[in-house]
């Protein structure tokens, strides 16, 4: 029996890609922002803001993972004309249940929601984007999905395209208000995670980045990559049976979080947004910075539009200080030596990132890791994030105790520019996926961050550095004593032992 079975699995694979493709040329329609919503209710709240500072945007931080949800939620509410929802992840769990169910009732009161999701992470997700997607008001697309929804093991011979990614994170309501940021929708960037959670950040914006937003928005929308759901799945009409089932679902699950602590620091932070004014907003000078869609055209991703210029320019600008933000930091061998080179010129560089113990890659690490030390020898500052912080929200949702992990991507120059969105300092970021963000001129928002970041640092992350015989030491503080450890803190052999392995593997443009 063997000697057919090999020559049988080679059949297979040989077969697949005739039976596993997507038909990106198929016709669909062509759709975009609706721009006469300045007499929607969001519209006339924000009308005066935008008067009283031409050619500016108003920004709130949102650092606590509540409070990012509740305004979410509550923006959902408050849309009468049109969502535009862009996610790499939504989550097939209690806080994906929720985020989908304001959707609904969004479309129920007959706004145009229009979902886009990139389908690496929609496992799981099937039977509820058949049902979403039955919604008239409901379109729904994927981005560079995969044509095997059963088992996508069978379009393996596709990884040059299936590797590319949209990583762009937005929530844009009647083109008045948007949210972008790092967070994608999912237990773990709300707190609400038992095993881990992380600390994350968005920026509600209102102003002319809106308008911005949705026009990149479009630019994704109506992409060949991004393909109608039904186009994919080829589901039957059933009378609305799917749609009543999953909101039956739905509604049991936002009792059960309603009933809890949780649900009620939601509520409280809903509320007080709900009571909110325009003084909320720090209004400041920006540029919106993303890659183009084409990005994800491997024959057109070298001179596509790329996030990666504007965000240069900004840090080759540094006179001062640079400090870096970023859970997975894996900078080739020409960020070492920019990196190095601003150090050696006076200018201060701190990178802040996860430590072994609160990364949630290993395989990250093993990219990470090598660069420590050449830095360091340059006078680089490295802070690694613990994994045992409490991150707000997990106090009310039972969740203390769990691991912490770094998710921000941001930095700050010369405590003047202010970048956040959804960028990390690594190969795949910059060559790979798609990305969004903005940079935000602003010594008001910056300055502040920078002092909050560095003054806490001793407490909340290690500091990394070089003993006299130029071996890694990590220094923190805990009960106002400083410790002095010698070897990866808070982790086992395994943990660092599979950590060390990882630097082995020949990865490094894919991390």
């Amino acid at each position: 029996m063997n000697r057919f079975f090999v020559p049988l699995c080679l059949s297979l694979v040989l077969l697949l890609p005739g039976c596993s493709t997507v038909d990106f040329d198929a016709e669909k329609s062509t759709s975009h922002v609706l721009e006469d919503t300045d007499n929607t209710r969001l519209g006339k709240a924000v009308a005066p803001g935008i008067v009283a500072h031409p050619g500016q945007s108003g920004f709130h931080l949102m650092t606590e993972s509540i409070d990012a949800l509740a305004a979410r939620l509550l923006l959902a509410e408050l849309a009468e004309r049109t969502l535009d929802v862009q996610y790499y992840l939504i989550g097939d769990d209690p806080i994906g249940d929720v985020f989908f169910t304001s959707l609904l009732r969004a479309a129920d009161r007959g706004v145009r929601v229009r979902l886009l999701i990139d389908d690496l992470g929609t496992v799981g997700l099937e039977d509820d984007l058949m049902a979403l997607s039955d919604h008239p008001n409901i379109q729904l697309r994927l981005f560079n999905p995969f044509a095997s929804r059963a088992l996508r093991a069978f379009d393996a011979w596709d990884f040059r395209r299936l590797n590319r990614r949209m990583h762009n994170k937005s929530f844009t309501v009647d083109n008045q208000m948007t949210i972008i940021g790092g967070r994608n929708i999912a237990t773990e960037y709300f707190a609400l995670n038992p095993d881990y959670n992380f600390g994350d950040l968005d920026t509600l914006a209102i102003g002319p980045i809106v308008t911005e937003t949705s026009r990149m928005f479009d630019s994704y929308w109506n992409h060949e990559r991004a393909v109608p759901f039904r186009q994919l799945s080829h589901q039957q009409h059933d009378d609305g049976k799917r749609l009543d089932t999953i909101r039956e679902s739905y509604q049991d699950n936002l009792e059960a979080l309603r009933s809890t602590g949780y649900g009620d620091a939601v509520k409280v932070s809903y509320d007080d947004y709900l009571g909110s004014d325009l003084g909320l907003y720090q209004w400041a000078n920006y540029e919106l910075v993303f890659d183009s869609p084409d990005k994800n055209l491997i024959e057109q991703s070298a001179t596509a539009d790329s996030i990666r210029t504007p965000l240069a320019e900004s840090i080759l600008g540094a006179k001062e200080s640079f400090v870096l933000i970023s859970p997975y930091f894996v900078p080739r061998k020409s960020g070492i030596e920019a990196i190095a080179k601003m150090q050696d010129e006076g200018i201060q560089v701190d990178v802040v990132t996860n430590s072994l113990a609160s990364s949630d890659h290993l395989l990250v690490y093993g990219g990470y890791s090598p660069v420590r030390k050449p830095l360091l020898e340059h006078g680089v500052r490295i802070y690694e994030i613990r994994g045992d912080l409490d991150i707000a929200g997990t106090e009310h949702a039972g969740t203390r105790g769990s691991k912490s992990s770094l998710h921000t991507k941001a930095f700050i120059v010369d405590r003047q520019y202010f970048f956040m969105g959804s960028f990390n300092w690594d190969p795949r970021s910059a060559f790979i996926n798609t990305e969004l963000g903005v940079i935000i001129d602003s010594k008001e928002i910056a300055a502040p961050l920078a002092d909050s970041l560095i003054s806490s640092a001793p407490e909340s992350s290690y500091e990394v550095f070089l003993n006299e015989r130029g071996k890694l030491r990590w220094r923190t503080v805990e009960a106002g004593e400083e410790l002095i450890l010698d070897q990866e803190p808070d982790t086992g052999f395994w943990t660092r032992f599979f950590g060390a392995m990882s630097r082995l593997l020949p990865i490094e443009s894919q991390l």
